[in-house]
């Protein structure tokens, strides 16, 4: 059976080669500021440091007037919503490849993780190391997320029997973890409890990344009408995020009192901190440059819903897709206040 599923995502790729071969990219015009472009700039979740580049791009100044960002935490049609208020936003790539497939007339224009965030986490103590460690155990995984497509991904890449292991849906938390409910949990790594904090355990941590699953972790993208109508903003928003996460990263001292600054009573600067930490590898994964996603990890991500059974083969992916702007913002002439940051 795992050979067999194995066998399919191979051949779903090599479908993806000829797919991503037709992507019609709509080539950024850049033209002037336009003082008159007006729109919003939607964040899937609250305020942290999973968006410090978006954050310290808006209060820096580095997006041209018009762009309002707000969080919307709580809003389980976020896609739509974006589409709908002819807007920018960002969320998980898994979000927008599945409200793409329903209708949504959005498109991805650039990534700000690279790759996914989901791990899988086991206390130290319990001597497991690696994926197939996990057969025959209880797993805290949430039915339906992220987290459960990408570890099934995983596990039907390595062809270890997923039907060995029983998956706990209302137990994927690290309280149930130490508590002995499950004996690992797959959950974004931003979730994880750091060594300052009081309820700390020692930790293993396997990652995905690790055994050859790459998918975009979370992508910027905005409704079709505004991406035909502004390209020139798109480039320029573009432009915006890219010295945001160069900030982001360049000096903590500077950076995070910026981003605590959005919720003063919600954000703590160590545990910010902390959390920029586990994702700097997503955010500047080695070999690549920010927000620059490739077509091989939109086919895994297109392969690996289909496997799941939350899209189907002909589902559309290049549409949704641009690769220009992102490749448009690295051959731009440097600029002295974005030079040199890495």
């Amino acid at each position: 059976m795992t050979r067999r599923v194995a066998i399919g995502l191979a051949a779903l790729s090599a479908t993806g080669l000829v797919v991503f071969a037709l992507i019609p990219d709509v080539t950024p015009v850049h033209t002037p500021a336009d003082s008159a472009f007006h729109a919003s700039f939607f964040l899937d979740g609250p305020y942290s440091a999973r968006f410090a580049g978006e954050m310290i791009a808006a209060k820096e100044g580095y997006f041209k007037r018009g762009v309002a960002m707000r969080a919307l935490p709580d809003d389980p049609n976020f896609v739509e919503t974006v589409a709908r208020e002819n807007a920018i936003g960002v969320t998980t790539g898994q979000k927008f490849l599945l409200a793409v497939w329903r209708g949504a007339p959005v498109t991805a224009f650039a990534a700000s993780f690279l790759d996914t965030s989901v791990a899988i986490f086991a206390l130290e103590r319990s001597g497991l190391h690696r994926p197939d460690d996990l057969i025959g155990k209880r797993i805290g995984c949430r039915e339906g997320s992220e987290a459960e497509v990408v570890f099934d991904a995983m596990m039907a890449r390595l062809r270890l029997p997923r039907s060995q292991i029983v998956k706990v849906s209302d137990r994927a938390d690290f309280q149930a973890l130490r508590s002995g409910d499950v004996d690992a949990i797959v959950v974004p790594i931003d979730q994880q409890p750091s060594q300052t904090s009081a309820n700390y355990v020692p930790l293993n941590v396997m990652k995905p990344q690790d055994y050859a699953i790459h998918v975009p972790g979370q992508v910027y993208f905005a409704s079709n009408d505004l991406i035909r109508e502004r390209p020139s903003a798109i480039a320029d928003l573009l432009h915006g995020l890219v010295r945001g996460w160069q900030f982001a990263y360049a000096d903590y001292s500077r950076a995070i009192p910026i981003i605590v600054d959005f919720d003063r009573s919600g954000l703590d600067p160590e545990r910010v901190k902390f959390e920029m930490e586990q994702q700097r590898s997503l955010v500047l994964p080695v070999g690549a440059r920010i927000g620059e996603y490739d077509e091989s990890r939109w086919r895994t991500l297109r392969d690996i819903l289909v496997f799941a059974g939350l899209g189907r083969e002909n589902a559309p992916l290049f549409q949704a897709v641009s690769t220009q702007f992102i490749k448009g913002e690295y051959r731009r002439a440097p600029e002295k206040e974005g030079a040199g940051a890495f």
